[in-house]
């Protein structure tokens, strides 16, 4: 039963620090972005929408969850029966592992329609850690792939 516990605890931890993870929004860079150059490009913001971002599916959840399920598969029964008990754990344990990864990271974003200076409209999509209004001006950076908007 402590193995099962011990298990339980590590998956738990390991899906909060995944929830921990840089997200995209308009005040998230990733290391890699850091002393690069971007472009600026300045609008006016034409709409906005809220969607949301799919969380992560790393192998982390499906791995922790698999392990916790086979633990416990392994306590069902005895000899051959607890052997088959480990594997059905591991396999619905690591399907439920990765759900779970995908909805603690899951995150609430905007997509954000912007009409350029030069005339162009574009749309980003980002996370929702600033809030823009329809006539609002603001800045679109851009560079290696990535844009996002800000004020």
């Amino acid at each position: 039963m402590k193995k099962i516990q011990g298990s339980a605890i590590a998956l738990a931890s390991l899906l909060v620090l995944s929830a921990c993870a840089p997200g995209q929004g308009a005040n998230s860079y990733s290391r890699s972005q850091a002393r690069t150059e971007q472009s600026v490009r300045m609008g006016t913001v034409e709409g906005v929408r809220v969607v949301r971002l799919e969380g992560t599916r790393s192998p982390v959840g499906t791995l922790a969850g698999g392990v916790v399920g086979g633990v416990a598969g392994s306590t069902v029964g005895g000899g051959r029966g607890s052997t088959i008990a480990a594997v059905i754990g591991a396999v619905a344990g690591g399907l439920a592992g990765s759900a779970i990864e995908e909805g603690v990271t899951r995150k609430e974003g905007v997509e954000v329609t912007v009409r350029l200076d030069n005339g162009n409209m574009i749309a980003i999509t980002q996370e929702a850690d600033e809030q823009f209004k329809p006539g609002e001006r603001v800045r679109v950076l851009s560079g290696g792939g990535v844009s996002r908007v800000t004020r």
